[in-house]
């Protein structure tokens, strides 16, 4: 077992498939697919790929930290109560327990994500 995992950010396995929540979606018609690729302390931890086409979603983290970088697309992300920001190939960032806001996926967008749940 190693404890060194690189991130394939091109998989080439089936990824897992979904739509979003009835309750979470706003307008378009955005489907997501998932590439699971490392799991830790029980699946506290989770690291993959993730992608989505465009449209609009409510983001929810409740209990989890989300650490994310986008590897294509552009998203707008808008916090409650707070500003809009835009997020592009090359761009990281965190959401943090406690976040909620709009996910606006403007171009297919491909991330690598690491997820920490409480």
């Amino acid at each position: 077992m190693t404890l060194l995992v690189t991130i394939d950010t091109d998989p080439r396995f089936a990824p897992k498939e979904a739509l979003p929540l009835p309750e979470r979606l706003i307008s378009g018609s955005p489907a997501f697919k998932t590439w699971a690729q490392d799991d830790t302390r029980d699946g506290m931890i989770k690291t993959g790929i993730w992608e989505a086409t465009p449209g609009e979603t409510h983001s929810i983290k409740g209990t989890t930290f989300e650490f994310c970088h986008i590897l294509s697309g552009l998203v707008e992300i808008e916090e409650t109560g707070g500003e809009t920001r835009t997020y592009r190939a090359g761009d990281s960032f965190v959401m943090k327990p406690g976040f909620v806001g709009i996910w606006r996926t403007i171009e297919t967008v491909r991330k690598i994500y690491v997820c920490v749940y409480e």
